[in-house]
């Protein structure tokens, strides 16, 4: 049996179109996630992503011993970011990045128990991976969204943004919930200018 691939089994959340913004339903799906505060260079971010990667290899190696039948491919990181301040302004948050709020996830297949997951994240705390024990598991579930594909420096994503932004108050939405990035490309292997991430945005009829 081949591995599960949750990007093509979800091929419509992985590959917005980088011209036109599109309106998805993204359903309820079974996550890994860690919280946290500060910019992504910050030891605390690189922290919990190395925690939530070292979970989510532990997790898919237990299922596949368990049950080869079972094996998945690691899905790609996930972020939800927001800010204490109600409605910021996206050049004044980008000179602020201290003040970040996250919300680090990797998707994993529906048939992942959180037993099973509990389970990784003791075998991944025994290794003290540092931030280890805060990762969790979750049942999330977005809606309605706007996204769009940016490609580029993380950094350039504003203009990109705000354009997915005004698209959906075009179409007759008002924004909601957080914002959402997929990280598709390896930054250790991906020149800035070739980055992709999806950019998405829950959204609500006016």
């Amino acid at each position: 049996m081949s591995q599960v691939d949750l990007v093509k089994l979800h091929r419509a959340l992985y590959t917005p179109s980088h011209r036109h913004p599109a309106i998805v339903e993204v359903p309820e799906r079974s996550f890994l996630m860690v919280d946290g505060r500060g910019a992504p260079e910050s030891d605390a971010y690189q922290a919990a992503v190395s925690a939530l990667y070292g979970v989510a290899y532990k997790l898919k190696f237990s299922v596949r011993n368990r049950d080869a039948e079972r094996d998945f491919k690691v899905a790609p990181l996930e972020g939800l970011w927001w800010s204490d301040v109600e409605q910021p302004d996206f050049a004044e948050l980008q000179q602020d990045r201290d003040s970040w709020n996250w919300r680090m996830m990797i998707a994993v297949p529906d048939d992942v128990a959180p037993e099973e997951a509990a389970v990784a994240v003791a075998a991944a705390t025994r290794r003290r991976e540092p931030a280890t024990p805060e990762v969790r598991f979750e049942r999330f579930e977005e809606g309605l969204a706007g996204q769009i594909m940016h490609i580029g420096p993380h950094a350039e994503e504003w203009p990109t943004i705000a354009r997915l932004h005004d698209w959906v108050r075009e179409q007759g939405y008002a924004l909601r919930g957080l914002h959402h990035e997929v990280y598709l490309s390896d930054p250790k292997r991906t020149a800035p200018e070739r980055l992709k991430t999806v950019l998405r945005q829950p959204l609500v009829q006016a």
